[in-house]
């Protein structure tokens, strides 16, 4: 990037002072176990839960999965499972690992995606788009963003009494 002038090479020989270089969690597949223990330790312990026991099958397909998202991935996804964890065995939505990346055909333009998308969490959430106030966490957006787009991408609600649903909601 400095040699590009993408970043100024004042500042990087500031910040390079002490490189620090850290592989991806992929690369360091030794690591997750005591990862893994530590985040159940940790959480559990906020969470006021007592869980003493991961399944070696468990810890073997978090250990095998890539972590794309890097400690932060494993961290968020220890922290569900202790979540729903309800004894002393830690449950861990494994299948979370398994999700096929649902790719769409080719020619498939970015407005039909993002209005397939739209509808589909909108039909899940049977046309709610905000609950007190608050816009819905699944599409991150907020109510007058996804009006806009609704309105944008052609999108209406499906009869009369989920239309009064989102009009009301305004």
């Amino acid at each position: 990037m400095v040699s590009g002038k993408e970043f100024r090479d004042d500042l990087y020989f500031r910040l390079n002072v002490f490189p620090i270089v850290i592989p991806p969690l992929r690369e360091r597949k030794e690591d997750i176990p005591l990862l893994v223990e530590f985040f159940v330790q940790e959480f559990s312990r906020r969470m006021s839960r007592r869980i003493d026991t991961i399944l070696a099958s468990t810890m073997e397909q978090l250990t095998d999965y890539p972590w794309p998202g890097n400690i932060r991935e494993l961290q968020n996804f220890i922290e569900r499972a202790v979540i729903l964890t309800t004894g002393s065995t830690l449950c861990a939505p494994l299948d979370d690992l398994k999700s096929p990346v649902e790719t769409e055909p080719a020619g498939t333009t970015l407005k039909q995606v993002e209005s397939g998308h739209i509808l589909k969490i909108l039909r899940e959430t049977r046309w709610v788009v905000e609950v007190r106030r608050a816009p819905l966490p699944v599409l991150g957006l907020k109510r007058t963003t996804l009006m806009g787009k609704m309105k944008r991408l052609g999108l209406s609600a499906p009869g009369p009494r989920s239309c009064h649903l989102i009009d009301s909601l305004r």
